[in-house]
């Protein structure tokens, strides 16, 4: 999936519009497990600056990011891996001079939730909503759908 706000990403999750279907076996998807893969653009972000109720984690496949994290700024390196505790604030912004690719792996339990601060140091990288909000669909109003489509990069970075 592409987005010009937000990168390319393949995602994996139990639900959404890249679950395929099979009739004798139901969705094929992952119940307790969300995994995206996801390729910044320097000066991009992948998302909005937010918190989940569940945990997540990353790990730094290639290239440079910074991680936007309870108000803090960090840089991100190829084979770095950093955990989120459930109710963490972040968010990832590619850096560097090529794109970054980050997997990303969160836990999908019944009920999760995610909330959308507003956050000084997410508006200033474009990752940040205008007013909190509990609500994915409120959060990305501003911005296009996410759409079927290759990455517009012609190779992956390096993970030197």
């Amino acid at each position: 999936m592409t987005n010009e706000s937000f990168g390319a990403r393949c995602t994996f999750e139990r639900s959404g519009p890249l679950v395929r279907r099979l009739p004798e076996l139901g969705p094929l998807g992952f119940p307790q497990v969300g995994v995206n893969l996801s390729l910044l653009a320097p000066g991009r972000p992948s998302g909005l600056y937010h918190a989940e109720t569940a945990q997540e984690d990353l790990l730094v496949l290639a290239g440079e990011c910074l991680l936007l994290v309870e108000g803090e700024k960090r840089r991100l390196r190829a084979w770095d891996f950093v955990h989120f505790p459930p109710g963490t604030n972040h968010a990832l912004v590619g850096a560097g001079e090529a794109p970054c690719l980050v997997l990303m792996v969160g836990a999908r339990p019944e009920g999760r939730g995610i909330h959308y601060p507003v956050a000084e140091v997410a508006q200033r990288h474009g990752a940040s909503v205008e007013q909190a909000t509990d609500s994915p669909h409120e959060a990305y109003a501003p911005f296009r759908h996410w759409e079927p489509g290759r990455p517009a990069c012609d190779r992956l970075p390096r993970a030197d």
